[in-house]
Order: C-alpha cells, then sequence, then structure tokens
C-alpha cells in the first residue's frame, strides 16, 4: 500500500493539471490524524541538532500547490492544516519564502482559501521558532495611490486563487511588517454586528495566531508597543496593536474571542504594562521596551462585559461599575464558554500582581461583576479562581508606602496556583 501511494505522490508535481487534482484528492485522506499512512509525508525530514531542517519531496509539492488551480489548491491548504500539528513541519512551513507567501495570500482580501491559511499559520505559531520568525517576517507590498477598499497590494499573494487588483496594477513595492499588516486585516474584516463584505475569509484563526504569538516575550512587546503602518491614515493616532484587538472579546465566533481573550490575558504578564493597560487613552506610559509613550488601553471593561450577565444591580453598586457595565440589557448574555470565562478571570488575576491593578479594580466595580457571576458559576475551576480573585480584592493592603516599587508583591508562592500562558 505505501508503495502505491508514493507512486500517487509522483503526480503531485506533473505537468497535467487534472492529474494534479486527482493525485491530491487521493492522498488528502492520509493527511488526517490516525491515518496509518501518514508517516510518509514525513519520510526523510530532520529536525533539530546541527542539521539543518529539510523538506520531503511531497511537503515541497504541496506548499508549491497551494498556488495551484482552486479545487487543488484547497486541498494542499487542507493537507498542511492537517500536517502542520507535527512539530516536524513547523521548520519548513515557518521558512521566509512560504512564509511571506502565507501571510501575503492571507492579507490579499480577493484570496479564496485565506480562512485554510489562517488555520496553518495558527498551526505552525504553536511553536516558538515561527513565532519569532513570523515577528521578523517582513512583506512587500503596493500601495494603492487611489485609496480603494484595501490600499495596498501584498505581491506575493498572486496565484490562482489570489488575483492581483487588476492586469495592469503597477507601483513601487516597500516592506512592511508582517504582524501589523495582519492585525490590520484582522480587525477589518469584521464588526461585532456582521463580517466584512469586502474579504473572501473571516481571517477568525488569525486571533490564535496572536494568541501564539504574545506568549513570547518578544509578542507581547510588539503588541504592546505603538506601531505606524501602511495602513495607518495621517489623521489617526499612532496606536499599540493590541488595541486593534479588544472590540472582540464579544464576538460570535468562539475562535475570534477566545483568541483575543488570550491575547489580552498574556499581555497581562507584562507588568509594568498594567498602568497602561487599565488606563484611559488619554494617558500615556513609558514602558522600558517602547520608544515611543504608550497610550492608555482601557481593557477593564473588554474582560469584564463577557463576565457580566442581565443581573439587575441596586443603585449604590450600579454607581461603582464602569459606564459600560452600567443598565446592561434583559438580553445581554454572559460568556458560554467555561474555558473563556476562565480566561478571563485570570487576566484579571494577573491585573491584581500590582497593588495599582488591584486598587483599579477595587474601585471599577470588578468585585460586584464577579460577586454576581459566582452565583450562577457551574464550573468547579472557574468558581476557584473567582475566589480566588475575591480573596486578592478584599483583603486589607498594606500602607502604600511600603509596597512601592514592588511589581510582584502579590504573586502566589504555590506553584500550582501560578497562571499559564496559553
Amino acid at each position: 500500500m505505501e508503495e502505491q501511494y508514493k507512486e500517487v505522490f509522483s503526480f503531485l508535481h506533473d505537468r497535467n493539471p487534472n492529474a494534479r487534482n486527482v493525485a491530491m484528492a487521493n492522498i488528502l485522506p492520509l493527511t488526517v490524524a490516525g491515518s496509518p499512512l501518514r508517516s510518509l509525508f514525513f519520510s526523510g525530514m530532520k529536525s533539530g541538532g546541527l542539521n539543518s531542517t529539510s523538506d520531503s519531496e511531497v511537503i515541497r509539492d504541496l506548499k508549491l500547490l497551494c498556488r495551484d488551480q482552486p479545487a487543488t489548491a484547497h486541498d494542499a491548504f487542507k493537507a498542511l492544516v492537517n500536517l502542520s500539528d507535527s512539530h516536524l513541519l513547523a521548520p519548513s512551513l515557518s521558512e521566509p519564502l512560504f512564509l511571506a507567501f502565507i501571510v501575503s495570500y492571507i492579507l490579499n482580501p480577493n484570496s479564496v482559501l485565506s480562512d485554510l491559511a489562517c488555520m496553518v499559520l495558527s498551526n505552525i505559531t504553536t511553536h516558538s521558532g515561527p513565532c519569532v520568525a513570523l515577528l521578523k517576517q517582513e512583506i512587500e507590498v503596493i500601495a494603492f495611490p487611489d485609496g480603494k477598499t484595501s490600499n495596498y497590494y501584498p505581491t506575493q499573494s498572486l496565484c490562482a486563487t489570489s488575483p492581483p487588483p487588476s492586469k495592469d496594477f503597477k507601483g513601487t513595492p516597500q516592506k512592511e511588517r508582517a504582524l501589523s499588516l495582519l492585525i490590520d486585516a484582522f480587525a477589518s474584516s469584521a464588526t461585532l454586528e456582521h463580517e466584512s463584505t469586502q474579504r473572501k475569509g473571516k481571517l477568525h484563526f488569525l486571533a490564535s495566531v496572536f494568541a501564539n504569538i504574545s506568549t513570547q516575550p518578544q509578542g507581547r512587546e510588539f503588541l504592546l508597543t505603538p506601531c505606524k503602518s501602511i495602513c495607518t491614515t495621517k489623521e489617526a493616532k499612532i496606536e499599540a496593536p493590541l488595541s486593534s484587538l479588544l472590540p472582540f472579546t464579544e464576538h460570535p465566533d468562539t475562535i475570534r474571542r477566545g483568541g483575543v481573550a488570550s491575547t489580552i490575558k498574556n499581555c497581562c504578564f507584562v507588568h509594568e504594562a498594567h498602568k497602561a493597560l487599565l488606563s484611559p487613552e488619554s494617558d500615556s506610559f513609558r514602558l522600558s521596551f517602547a520608544n515611543e509613550p504608550v497610550p492608555g488601553l482601557d481593557i477593564l471593561p473588554r474582560v469584564l462585559l463577557p463576565l457580566a450577565g442581565p443581573e439587575e444591580f441596586d443603585l449604590e453598586d450600579t454607581e461603582l461599575l464602569l459606564p459600560e457595565l452600567q443598565f446592561l440589557p434583559s438580553t445581554k448574555v454572559r460568556e458560554k464558554d467555561s474555558i473563556l470565562r476562565l480566561t478571563h478571570v485570570e487576566t484579571l488575576l494577573l491585573l491584581c500582581t500590582t497593588r495599582w491593578g488591584r486598587d483599579v479594580q477595587r474601585k471599577s466595580g470588578v468585585y460586584e461583576i464577579i460577586r454576581t457571576m459566582h452565583e450562577t458559576e457551574t464550573d468547579e475551576n472557574v468558581i476557584t479562581h473567582i475566589e480566588r480573585l475575591v480573596n486578592m480584592l478584599k483583603r486589607e493592603e498594606a500602607p502604600e508606602e511600603a509596597t512601592t516599587g514592588s511589581i510582584r508583591e502579590a504573586e502566589e508562592s504555590d506553584e500550582d496556583e501560578k497562571i499559564a500562558e496559553v
């Protein structure tokens, strides 16, 4: 059986497009987890040590077939989605040329299979190597002079399922940071009310990419450092990339809001950024890794809204709540996914590791929201974390002078209770 399929592999680079299509359709079932012949795709591949990573011939073919005709490209992308859960494939799919193609393909609003490309990028960035590569990656783009639906064209996206704006399109290429463009594409591809009609894909899985990137110290620094890209208009303020993700904590799609929730949580591991994370945009703060002052991100309403339900508060408690949390409609629904509820509570716990963070939460009605949530919570793990949070917020504090300059005075000593990056 193995020898027969190896013969089929040879047709993946056949000059006849129909032969490539049939071959691709036949080998796609072999790529799923649990397939007894899945190891054929990793035969001859090396990873780690002093040896450079080498592709098997079939992996090289799959990467090229992502640029083929629609049916073939669809199966090739899907095969790479299935196979990219293996660490062996991460170096191959994050090499500069293919990574530039994948990112450019996602950025082009005309790319038919951009959601599958997002899944590939999501899978490979679960490994630290591809995360570092993506943080360094630059993309070649040509700016539109007339400000059409997308204000740039990523030149390396060109293929059968990702056409250029027009046949006679011309311009001078320039380099832009890949992650800045991906965040802009993600933010512009959907709103809370509806999906964008200007893109072929929804790009929800980019949220998982940002969550993976935020597990790396360099990734958190990128997300918290104000930057300007080709997408930034002259009138717009230069903000930290994280600010573009905040509106999606209550998006209808679980993947999108879950990835954003994890990204916010991971950024809270940067203790020196807590004041910027909790302050309004009108305030700005100096961070050791940022050249420019960081405007406030005001994340607390975005974290608390998913934890709030339709319950009514008495007037005294209502006055303690943030304006965004007051007088919510009777149709308000608390986050249904227990993992995402846990993620938001863990975010609040991380913000309790600084005295300033605890004080802000006390003044912002966090306890009142959490107390009401606790009354209806059924997940034991979430309940345990809620009780930890209440203990942090309700305990007596030492005089503030005694804790000045100590940014870790409230961290838990029990290793089992430490919050992990996700």
